[in-house]
């Protein structure tokens, strides 16, 4: 039986276990990225494992979340993660030279090697033939010291593409559709891979586009084969020694055929709030839009950009709206000023902010109270943009333009002749703002620079037998990583500060949670499916951990926050039953049991003190999870607390 590209990577870097689906096994991972969100606690987290380098073929540590310095706290997480990089071996892109996931496919991305990031939108290194995945902090901080990366293996869904893309019709249309079909729950314990005839009509951007996106689908990662257009992309940016071939075999078995004719995608909208609740454009033709944000991680290439410059160039944006442009790089940046391009975005009316993330996370450009905000980002979960009642649409960049100049959602389709843009041969290389750490031998002299508001990670405490703590929050169906610890301007400056940050957790959904928490000292919480979808920020697991929780039951969880909540020394449980999630009420009293036995049979025993009634619960841990919840995480069990 033949393989797909994931399992001959994966069989390639196999550390531990066997390809069988639902199994763990463990990947030597060759690079790893981390961005300023998460990298501050990410490096805390390797300084205490006491390696003196990192052993990883490349690690790279990006500034583009945090770039908005309104105070201190965003420079010292800065000055903090260069001297680290310094000191240990990592490069160290500073603020100004792009996105993450960007700058990693333009510049370091190889076929064939695996990646991990502190950053759910690591799949995007998918579209370059990489087996790349978003993991905790804590995963990369052990990876980074050599460990190896542990996952589930994952069943195989392959999406089998047929014809080619028409006019103003994008590879976000191709992302919506996926979603549509699948759900943000469809893809969980799958790897996606993309094949078929139409591929070869794909650019490396567009493939990059699609798996960034894949991780809205819950599935692991996302990949597509590399080939000659792999290889000419690697050409033009001076990269063709890193070009090796990879396809799936012939023979190769999947769990999954999805088929999806390109010739018939039309151009599509996910609707406020998660990016699965798809329409055609046509249908919205009549809302009103007050915002447009054009970038991220999703779609800030030099190619989307270019196709934005031509839809608005010699035209002026609708006085009603307000329109945002963030080139992915500073690669693209210069290369937009360069061709003219850029000077056609500003002589529209559009603002052009820095190379960063920007408004994806709420950092700048909220929009207007109540707002509808077309964005060609990832993510439109409910406050995410920064604005609580904010409506926010996620679209592809051709119809972002065409509704920033009529005012409403407009198919471009109707704008007439699509624009024709022309790629360059060879994209402009100047690596300047990437920082080479210190040699080995002048590692010694350089200090580790930390600013007031790097404060220690929570610790945590080992299993105990016995858990009686009161339900201190119950929440519903599809709660993200920004429900759990929100993101934006106001609290991101202090994601290295877990005291402070622990004032806003769940405060899109109960802003009284913290302080009930602190004040019953240890809690459970309890959730509905597919609990802690999203970003793969660890600290929505540290935040409760320092609030106290023990334990979240759930009917089912997100597959990087069940990692996550394993790492940080915090039981991650399920319902035998999911109708038994009605029978309990926050602030209930509960109780479980004989949790050390509990965790080696997979079956746990729950009491409502409150009620006297009593719940079947699943608790399937490897055996190495076992091990890391009864050292208390994953630290200390790296560490052999």
């Amino acid at each position: 039986m033949g393989l797909t590209i994931a399992q001959k990577i994966i069989k390639a870097h196999l550390v531990e276990g066997d390809m069988t689906p639902g199994s763990e096994i463990a990947l030597r991972i060759d690079q790893t990225l981390t961005q300023d969100a998460t990298g501050t606690m990410a490096y805390l987290e390797f300084e205490s494992i006491g390696i003196k380098r990192v052993r990883t073929e490349l690690s790279v540590a990006y500034i583009d979340h945090n770039t908005l310095q309104s105070g201190f706290e965003n420079a010292d997480d800065h000055r903090y993660i260069q001297s680290v990089a310094k000191k240990y071996g990592i490069r160290f892109s500073r603020p100004g030279n792009g996105i993450c996931h960007q700058v990693h496919l333009e510049r370091f991305g190889k076929p064939g090697k695996t990646l991990i990031g502190s950053d759910s939108h690591t799949p995007t290194g998918g579209g370059i033939g990489m087996l790349a995945m978003g993991a905790g902090g804590m995963d990369v901080a052990v990876a980074m010291g050599g460990g190896a990366y542990y996952i589930t293996m994952p069943k195989m869904i392959k999406v089998n593409l047929t014809g080619a893309l028409r006019p103003f019709v994008s590879a976000k249309d191709v992302s919506l559709e996926i979603l549509r079909i699948l759900s943000v729950k469809g893809g969980v314990g799958y790897i996606i891979e993309w094949g078929g005839e139409g591929v070869s009509t794909l650019t490396v951007p567009q493939r990059a586009t699609i798996t960034n996106m894949g991780t809205e689908l819950g599935a692991t990662t996302s990949i597509f084969p590399s080939d000659e257009v792999t290889k000419a992309f690697l050409e033009s940016q001076g990269r063709g020694e890193d070009y090796v071939p990879l396809s799936s075999d012939p023979d190769a078995v999947y769990d999954r055929i999805i088929d999806i004719n390109l010739s018939e995608l039309k151009p599509l909208l996910a609707c406020p709030h998660s990016p699965d609740n798809i329409k055609s454009a046509e249908e919205l033709s009549h809302i009103k839009v007050d915002q447009v944000c054009i970038g991220s991680c999703t779609n800030s290439s030099l190619a989307d950009m270019l196709k934005v410059a031509a839809i608005l160039k010699g035209k002026t944006i609708d006085p009603s709206v307000s329109l945002s442009v963030s080139p992915g790089s500073k690669q693209v940046l210069t290369m937009l000023a360069d061709c003219g391009a850029l000077s056609d975005i500003i002589a529209s009316g559009a603002r052009v902010l820095e190379c960063a993330c920007g408004p994806c996370i709420g950092m700048g450009f909220s929009p207007n109270s109540a707002g509808v905000s077309l964005r060609t980002f990832n993510r439109n979960f409910e406050g995410r943009s920064g604005t609580r009642d904010g409506q926010v649409y996620l679209v592809s960049p051709e119809l972002a333009a065409a509704s920033a100049l009529t005012g409403y959602i407009t198919d471009p389709r109707t704008l007439g002749e699509c624009p024709e843009i022309t790629m360059p041969e060879k994209f402009k290389i100047n690596d300047s703002a990437v920082i080479m750490p210190a040699s080995e031998t002048e590692a010694d002299e350089v200090e580790i620079l930390r600013g007031p508001n790097i404060k220690p990670f929570p610790e945590a405490t080992p299993l105990t037998d016995t858990l009686t703590a009161p339900l201190t929050l119950k929440v519903g169906d599809n709660i993200t990583t920004d429900h759990i610890m929100p993101a934006g301007a106001k609290i991101l400056p202090y994601r290295s500060n877990i005291p402070y940050l622990s004032k806003f957790c769940f405060g899109v959904c109960d802003e009284t949670f913290p302080e009930r928490a602190l004040e019953a000292g240890k809690s459970i919480i309890v959730g509905g499916s597919n609990y802690g979808q999203g970003s793969s920020r660890e600290h929505a697991a540290l935040v409760p951990l320092y609030l106290g929780v023990k334990a979240v039951i759930a009917k089912s969880f997100a597959r990087i926050h069940a990692a996550n909540l394993i790492n940080a020394g915090i039981l991650p449980l399920t319902f035998k039953n999911p109708e038994d999630y009605d029978k309990l009420t926050q602030g209930d009293e509960l109780e479980l049991v004989n949790l050390f036995e509990a965790i080696k049979t997979g079956s746990a025993k729950l009491f409502d003190k409150t009620t006297g009634e009593s719940f079947e619960l699943v608790c399937d841990f490897s055996d190495r999870q076992q091990k890391m919840l009864l050292a208390g995480g994953l630290l200390k069990y790296t560490k052999g607390e």
